[in-house]
Formats: C-alpha cells, structure tokens, sequence
C-alpha cells in the first residue's frame, strides 16, 4: 500500500514536472553509502562487536540448559516424581530466562540491539540526509530517490509539494 502510495504521488509530480517544464531527478544507494562511508562502518562495527557478545551471552545459556537437560535424561528414571517436577520446572524457568534475555537484547520492541543501533546510526543518517540534501541543491535537483529497496523520496523541492492538495482534495472527496 505504502509502495502504490509513493509511486502515485511520483506519477501525479511527473505529470506536473512536464507542464512546468525540465525537472531534475536524482537517485542515491544507501547501501553503497552506508558501506563506504567510514563513521557507518564505523557504528556497525561497534554494533556488531555488542552483537557478538550478546549471542556469547546468550549461547552459554543454551549450553547450561542443555547440559541441565541432558543430566534430567540420564537421571530421571532414578528420581522421585517429586525430584523430577522440581527439575523439570528448573529446566522451564532456564528456559524462560533466556527467552527474556533474547527478549531484552535482540527484540525490535524495545530491546537493547535495537536501541543501541538507532542511537549509532542516528547521526550517521543525520549527516548523510544534510549531505543529501546540500547535493540536491547544488546539483539543482528537485527529487532524490533512493534506489535502494522500496521506492523512497529522500528529498523534494517545496515546490513541488502536492501533500496539502491532495489531503484537501481528499476531505472534499468523501468516497
């Protein structure tokens, strides 16, 4: 939807770009971006590095569980009901401590990945987008896309900008 939404609003600029006259449109990779540009590298790095000693983490909690569980099957048979229930719980609950930690660390919702991420890259973007931006007007651009995945609009001419029209356009249309 979101796509169809941007490539309309593409199709009614160009249909407006005409009757006005030459318009320039320019494109970016952010993906060749992000992977040359050294403060970039630098975050990811610094994100991995937070990765790799997350899933550190993380994986010698596996081991243990697994090491617990593997002891469980060799000993059950000799064990009390009792005896079994109460290890079988400690299995359940190492088995819930590392869902929260993966959870905590590695979710999108909040985890500590994410977050740290979004706090590397935020200036990263920032100066990009600034750089972005003063390239467009020195190069007299009136669109940057980025060619990169979904069609993206990285920079548009105030001009050009159809957003109030549309809404209006919109609102008046009840259909």
């Amino acid at each position: 939807m979101k796509k169809l939404l941007l490539i309309s609003i593409f199709l009614i600029a160009s249909a407006s770009m005409f009757a006005q006259g030459q318009q320039k449109i320019g494109y970016v990779d952010s993906q060749i971006i992000l992977a040359q540009y050294a403060p970039a590298i630098k975050a990811q790095s610094d994100l991995d590095a937070i990765a790799a000693k997350f899933t550190k983490t993380r994986d010698s909690m596996v081991t243990v569980l697994q090491t617990a569980y593997a002891d469980y099957e060799k000993q059950k048979e000799m064990m009390t009901p009792d005896k079994q229930r109460e290890m079988q719980q400690s299995l359940v609950a190492k088995q819930q401590t590392i869902q929260k930690f993966e959870q905590e660390k590695f979710s999108q919702q909040g985890g500590q990945l994410y977050a740290k991420n979004e706090e590397l890259f935020a200036p990263v973007k920032a100066k990009i987008m600034d750089t972005i931006n003063e390239v467009a007007k020195e190069e007299g651009m009136h669109f940057i896309f980025d060619k990169t995945g979904e069609v993206l609009l990285l920079y548009a001419d105030a001009d050009f900008d159809l957003t109030y029209k549309v809404l209006d356009r919109l609102k008046r249309t009840k259909k």
